[in-house]
């Protein structure tokens, strides 16, 4: 597989098997992920690797806590504008209804929303952190080795959801990683292997045709 077949290939999965991921291969994906660049080779991220009892434990915290706690940073700005508001709307959709879930039924969106905390039944959950004192460039560096993390499970033949739901929980995860003080959670992902026939896997989000967000000038 070449990286232009990674990229095409790497969706954002909600439905995994629960098939164990060895722990060599996570530490050879975590690992290889690090050639990502970084703004002055920072390098600023920090990783968790979670499966077994450590990640079921973390499970448990989030299901005594359904409303979550006060994020440390809003993964939206507020009053979302177009044209990000009606992507996010379609996306929402288009998600929903894979699953058969209408919009006026909020509790059934309310449980698929829940399924987050369980990493859609991964069987590995990584967190993605990074000093607090850092700025938006160095997030920047953090979301790079994430899409490079994302790419290398692809190749191996696994999959992948970025989720920023775990913003949601900043001091539960930051317990149960016994992350230190002057780090934050920025993002987690759910890793494994996907359920081929849940018809939720069958969305593979819009884009936006290029001529809608680029410019080649001089060419």
């Amino acid at each position: 597989m070449n990286v232009t077949e990674a990229v095409a290939a790497r969706m954002s999965v909600r439905a995994f098997r629960p098939d164990p991921v060895p722990a060599g291969t996570v530490r050879e994906i975590l690992e290889l992920a690090a050639k990502a660049p970084s703004g002055g080779n920072l390098q600023p991220w920090r990783v968790y690797a979670l499966t077994g009892a450590p990640l079921e434990a973390l499970k448990a915290e989030v299901r005594s806590n359904p409303l979550g706690e006060p994020p440390e940073y809003d993964v939206y700005p507020p009053n979302l504008w177009d044209p990000f508001r009606t992507r996010r709307f379609q996306n929402g959709e288009d998600l929903y209804a894979t699953i058969g879930i209408p919009r006026e039924d909020k509790p059934a969106r309310l449980r698929q929303l829940a399924k987050n905390g369980e990493f859609f039944g991964a069987p590995v959950g990584l967190f993605f952190c990074l000093d607090r004192k850092l700025g938006p460039p160095q997030w920047a560096d953090v979301g790079m080795y994430m899409q490079t993390v994302m790419l290398l499970a692809v190749e191996r033949g696994l999959d992948t959801c970025a989720q920023e739901y775990w913003a949601r929980y900043p001091q539960t995860v930051a317990k149960v990683l016994d992350l230190p003080e002057d780090h934050m959670l920025f993002s987690g992902m759910a890793l494994g292997w996907r359920e081929a026939d849940h018809p939720i896997n069958t969305l593979k989000a819009a884009r936006d045709p290029f001529d809608a967000w680029a410019e080649l000038k001089g060419f």
